[in-house]
């Protein structure tokens, strides 16, 4: 008699258990529009803020001498806008909270396309580094908003092609803007690398005011006391960051007293963000969400990606215009079949990320790209244009095996409420890496061209037979097709031996860079073995 009772109050139990296990699991919030649709709306907004990175960068020369400035003061062009974005990345969570992501958004779209048109009007360089500040701000918070409103209109099990749409932004664009903004420069003027993001940011305000909404725990957010010693903290060492990265090699770096006093304050700040941010009540960034594993190691490997690939993207065309002789238009066209293999990489890693192991994905896409360095590091002098055509298809290809699955796995076992926060600090570590990337690779280059010169230069001695052999051919043909005489023909000889030995110590630093390159990407691989699995199901992510 007690069996049968004893059954049924045990399945009772069960059920009971069951109902309240499925009341703790959060209902997956979906929108009331095809999350495509949303997907092209704010994907608009991450490729104009991504393209125009880098197609400012190659109108630098022409803006110099429009507004009557030097090379040096034009670089502040870039300079400005990069702090200004840098400091709006991590706070775009709180503003999000604060004002709805949405309307945030399309203030920040508004902002942006207006301080465009003054950056193309802009008369002096003055008013022009207010433009671009203004700029940076409004454009900073795009990335992290776009990238939180993709993965939370997709279901988890989707977010692999959301993920794959949103690289397209920002791995494509910064490979399409150098060409672009060659073309424009050329054909137009600097003023149109500009005034090009106008009609794209009205398209994108109408699609994401008409298609993009909030979800429900945004509307009833309480993002609490705005932290403005976070953010002034923030503006401060990252300021002094960028402005070392941007000028230590031209003032050898530690050697300059003012940039010693700039490290040092850069340090303080960066200790107090750290932990006035950690221990505070109601934090501008909550930076323990650093305390998730995937997480963490996600944004370590995202700042290395983003040093190799601005490094990669600001070495190839430097190394085409000064040694190959290329016009930044040429040097644009040579490396733009990146964006081939980016764009063909997308959509088969996008359906492999819900498939597959994405720490295969992200381990292949290390590899490749550091196979490709390789294959640049065999570069020399006797290059055609198209020589490297296919290893610079691969490492577009590779770039798109890494940034999809690493997002993927990166934001996978964090919940919803915590996306908007972890996405800004996701995209600002992958700036700052790139930041840190195209300094160090400049500065590699500058450094190793001297001690590759004076290398060289030790096989010149007057002993050398082949050096005096070498050299008198040379004043052979410089009197052959010029009337300079013994003495004139002798210095015009050595001044070729001199641009000889210049170009041959700048294209061993280059494959120097290269080189170093493809071994930060072998070192990337081992630390993709420490990712938990994140393995995607209808309402809810696990993590083995």
């Amino acid at each position: 008699m007690l069996g049968p009772q004893c059954n049924k109050s045990s399945e009772a139990v069960r059920r009971g258990r069951a109902s309240k296990n499925l009341a703790s699991v959060p209902e997956q919030w979906e929108p009331s529009t095809n999350p495509w649709i949303i997907a092209v709306s704010v994907m608009l907004a991450t490729f104009m803020e991504v393209l125009d990175t880098s197609i400012a960068s190659v109108a630098l020369p022409y803006i110099a001498g429009s507004v009557s400035a030097t090379n040096d003061e034009a670089t502040w062009v870039l300079t400005s806008y990069l702090v200004a974005n840098a400091v709006v990345l991590p706070a775009s969570s709180w503003f999000s909270l604060r004002f709805g992501r949405k309307r945030f958004l399309l203030i920040c779209i508004v902002i942006f396309t207006v301080s465009s048109f003054l950056c193309g009007a802009a008369p002096s360089l003055g008013i022009l580094l207010i433009a671009r500040a203004v700029q940076g701000a409004g454009g900073g918070a795009l990335q992290p908003l776009s990238q939180a409103i993709l993965l939370e209109s997709f279901p988890p099990q989707k977010r692999g092609m959301a993920m794959a749409v949103f690289a397209l932004g920002v791995v494509v664009a910064p490979i399409l803007g150098p060409t672009f903004g060659g073309w424009l420069t050329d054909h137009y003027s600097w003023r149109w690398s500009f005034y090009i993001n106008i009609p794209i940011g009205i398209l994108a305000v109408i699609l994401i005011a008409r298609f993009v909404e909030d979800p429900p725990y945004i509307a009833n957010a309480k993002p609490g006391r705005f932290d403005a010693w976070g953010l002034g903290l923030l503006a401060v060492w990252l300021g002094c960051s960028q402005i070392i990265l941007d000028k230590g090699q031209e003032e050898d770096w530690f050697s300059a007293v003012w940039i010693r006093w700039t490290s040092a304050i850069l340090l303080v700040c960066f200790v107090l963000f750290l932990v006035w941010e950690w221990f505070g009540a109601k934090p501008l960034v909550d930076l323990k969400v650093f305390k998730n594993r995937n997480f963490a190691l996600g944004c370590l490997l995202i700042g290395l990606f983003g040093a190799s690939i601005y490094g990669l993207i600001t070495l190839l065309p430097l190394f085409y215009q000064e040694l190959m002789g290329y016009t930044a238009e040429i040097a644009g066209i040579a490396v733009a079949p990146r964006g081939i293999g980016a764009i063909c990489a997308m959509p088969i890693i996008g359906i492999l990320t819900a498939r597959m192991d994405n720490r295969w994905l992200i381990i292949g896409g290390f590899g490749i790209f550091a196979i490709c360095s390789l294959w640049f590091g065999q570069v020399n002098l006797f290059i055609g244009q198209w020589t490297f055509i296919w290893a610079i298809i691969l490492s577009g290809f590779g770039s798109g095996m890494v940034f999809v699955p690493l997002s993927t796995i990166t934001m996978g076992t964090l919940t919803n409420e915590q996306i908007g926060n972890a996405s800004g600090l996701y995209n600002l570590l992958r700036n700052v890496g790139g930041s840190i990337g195209i300094s160090i690779v400049n500065t590699i280059v500058a450094r190793h061209e001297q001690l590759h010169r004076s290398e060289l230069v030790r096989n010149l001695q007057a002993s050398n037979p082949l050096a005096e052999n070498r050299l008198a051919v040379l004043q052979n043909y410089v009197a052959t097709h010029n009337a300079l005489g013994p003495v004139g023909s002798s210095n015009a000889a050595l001044q070729l031996l001199n641009q000889t030995l210049h170009a041959q110590a700048r294209l061993w630093a280059y494959v120097d860079d290269f080189r170093y390159m493809a071994l930060a990407c072998f070192a990337c691989i081992p630390i993709v073995f420490f990712f938990k699995r994140a393995r995607a199901r209808p309402g809810v992510v696990h993590a083995e």
